[in-house]
């Protein structure tokens, strides 16, 4: 079976410290926690920005310092954020993508998002897209419900996108996107495009079992505080690289050899480093 790529989406744009008091925010505590979970299994790791206050941020140069400090300190994928926060302008998210990173993530649609709105018209898409191709970077295609799936498959049907490597992420349990369940992954699996590989991220308590479901089905998994803070009900995780170290026991026990960043930038048509 394909190695299984263990990817730590370490702080999100959502969480607060109130929420949960070891949150890493700033680019040295960001990169420490990288390199916890890059030594516990995790050959990527997903980042967004914040700024000394603990607020959401998509200055480039914020970025800049958190990749090169992941980078003195482990050879971790990072994968940057263009989701930001709701409310943040296109421009704003675009911002981070002229640093040239391995991957950035480009949400495939709008969805509802709690009790916001994550505006993501197909022009500012269209847009998103064409600066990753301009600064050579890998998208990650975030898919929340199946009429984003649909609107992948339609791209790749018309040449939008080329057809290979190609990576989605499946996130599932967003409150106003696709339940957190096992019929809603098998639903859009049934869906995904030729030859894709895939991650599934389920949110809060979706977690761990739909982590479970991806090895055993031959996806990768994301896990960590953007999506859930807790490790069992009740029970705050003591940092990401303990939810990381969780998935690469239950990867063992089920005989799903773990990805090194070289083999899963090999898996996702990255240039070796």
């Amino acid at each position: 079976m394909t190695p299984l790529i263990i990817t730590a989406a370490l702080t999100g744009a959502e969480v607060t410290r109130e929420q949960h008091p070891a949150l890493p925010i700033t680019p040295d505590e960001i990169a420490d926690e990288a390199a916890r979970c890059a030594e516990a299994g995790a050959a990527m790791v997903h980042v967004h920005a914040r700024k000394p206050d603990g607020s959401s941020t998509q200055d480039p140069a914020v970025y800049a310092e958190i990749i090169e400090k992941i980078d003195a300190r482990c050879d971790v994928i990072v994968q940057l954020s263009t989701g930001g926060a709701v409310g943040m302008s296109a421009v704003e998210r675009i911002a981070p993508v002229r640093l040239r990173p391995e991957m950035a993530t480009l949400t495939m649609g709008t969805v509802n998002f709690g009790d916001g709105v994550f505006l993501n018209p197909p022009g500012e898409m269209l847009a998103f897209l064409d600066a990753m191709r301009i600064h050579d970077v890998v998208p990650e295609f975030e898919i929340f419900d199946a009429g984003m799936l649909a609107t992948l498959n339609r791209w790749v049907a018309t040449g939008v996108v080329p057809p290979a490597p190609l990576h989605v992420d499946l996130v599932l349990g967003v409150p106003g996107g696709m339940a957190g369940t096992s019929s809603a992954l098998h639903a859009l699996l049934a869906d995904l495009p030729r030859g894709a590989s895939w991650t599934v991220a389920g949110v809060g308590s979706a977690q761990l079992a739909l982590g479970t479901l991806a090895v055993v089905l031959g996806g990768h998994v994301r896990t960590g505080f953007e999506d859930n803070v807790y490790y069992r009900k009740g029970e705050l995780a003591r940092s990401n690289a303990q939810l990381v170290a969780r998935m690469a026991r239950i990867a063992h026990e089920l005989d799903r050899p773990l990805a090194s960043p070289a083999e899963a930038r090999l898996i996702l048509g990255l240039k070796p480093r």
